[in-house]
Order: C-alpha cells, then sequence, then structure tokens
C-alpha cells in the first residue's frame, strides 16, 4: 500500500486530525486540531517527516506552507483551500482532498480562520513559521 493511502486510512479508521507515514510506517500521529501538531513537525522533527506522506482533517495555505518547509512527499487532506492546492503545485507536492474550499474558516464559521490570515500575508515557508511562532506564543 502507498504510504499516503496508509496515512489516510490512519486518520480515518483512529480518528486522528494528522497522519504521517514515511516507509510504510506510521512516524507521527495527534488528534490535536489546527495547526499545532503540523508546527510541532516543523519545530521538532523536520528531518524524520522529509519524504513522508501527510494526511490531515484540514489543509489550508498554513498547512501546505508547512509542508513545502518540511520537504513531504505528498498531501491529503479531508478538506483543502484553493490556496493550499496553489502552493502545492507551485511547489511540485502531489495531493489529494475529498472537499476543496475557497478558505479555510475559523472555528466558529464567522470569518477565515486566524492562522490562515497569518499564512496569506507570509512570502516564505520560514517567514509563516515564525510569526506563526510568535502567534501560538513558543
Amino acid at each position: 500500500m502507498m504510504d499516503i493511502e496508509l496515512a489516510k486510512r490512519y486518520l480515518e479508521e483512529k480518528r486522528l486530525a494528522i497522519a504521517v507515514v514515511k516507509d510504510g510506517k506510521l512516524i507521527f500521529r495527534s488528534q490535536d486540531r489546527g495547526i499545532k501538531p503540523m508546527y510541532i513537525l516543523a519545530s521538532q522533527m523536520k528531518e524524520q517527516i522529509k519524504g513522508s506522506s501527510v494526511a490531515d482533517r484540514v489543509i489550508g495555505k498554513a498547512a501546505a506552507m508547512l509542508s513545502i518547509y518540511l520537504e513531504v512527499k505528498e498531501v491529503y487532506g479531508k478538506l483543502m483551500s484553493n490556496k493550499a492546492v496553489e502552493i502545492l503545485l507551485e511547489n511540485n507536492i502531489p495531493y489529494s482532498y475529498d472537499d476543496l474550499s475557497p478558505y479555510i474558516e475559523n472555528r466558529d464559521r464567522t470569518d477565515i480562520c486566524p492562522v490562515e490570515k497569518i499564512a496569506l500575508k507570509a512570502q516564505t515557508p520560514e517567514e509563516f513559521l515564525a510569526h506563526l511562532k510568535e502567534f501560538l506564543g513558543y
């Protein structure tokens, strides 16, 4: 089974928020919502994640930028934004999704997600990561 298919299976069967598979093995998983799991990967596990397949419930521009920073092999999002597709395409990262959305909403669905607002202003994954660290208070 391909790594991305395995990651998708873990995402569904284990009811995870994110599943990362490399060389046929689950190397990271989390049930935490939002960008926090991707931030942990980017700030603590960059070398281990390089070349892996990521399946996440939500992939917006923020998660797409972190995927580029992490040099992942491929990305699946149950929900993916148009901006995420654009960025993954520009960086030649294969992607798939179940649902496509113009943008990622905040939790109460009244506006665009605050992390996405930060990502929209960032020009590079490194710039976004620096702003995200500040936003998360780390």
